[in-house]
């Protein structure tokens, strides 16, 4: 397996992989071909130097991807924040350590920029998900907000 940044030939599979459960389906458009937004969201994370589009792949087969993004702010003395979003597993590969593999490279990265932190997000409506993150050692210590524009 190897972890890489994702190019633009992998954009396909990782909106499909996004796309592919309870949330995704409701909010994502994903058929073929995929809508130019896709492709233009995805040449501006790759143009900016503080965002990672990360995929995992096996015998050339994209089947995991997260985002991860530095952002770097005047608390904790000039600190960076590395916040990791949009962690899916191809349904074939789940239960096998690909989102371990995944976020043991992110963090890699995030203390690699020397970032004093790693958070990431998760919906409610997924409490699988908050169980994985427990178990890689996340620690739900802010309740999260958001306005919907």
């Amino acid at each position: 397996m190897t972890i890489r940044n994702a190019i633009k030939s992998d954009v396909s599979a990782i909106v499909q992989m996004i796309a592919n459960d309870k949330l995704g389906k409701l909010r994502e458009n994903y058929q073929n071909p995929l809508p130019d937004r896709y492709y233009e969201a995805f040449q501006n994370i790759t143009n900016d130097p503080n965002q990672e589009l990360i995929v995992i792949e096996d015998n050339n087969k994209v089947i995991g991807t997260l985002q991860l993004s530095f952002i770097q702010y005047l608390t904790y003395q000039g600190g960076i924040r590395a916040q990791i979003e949009a962690v899916r597993v191809h349904e074939d590969y789940r239960g096998k350590g690909i989102g371990q593999k995944l976020f043991k490279w992110a963090i890699s990265k995030a203390k690699d920029k020397a970032a004093h932190v790693v958070q990431l997000t998760t919906d409610k409506k997924r409490p699988e998900a908050l169980v994985f993150y427990e178990k890689l050692g996340f620690i739900a210590s802010h309740e999260g907000m958001k306005l919907h524009l």
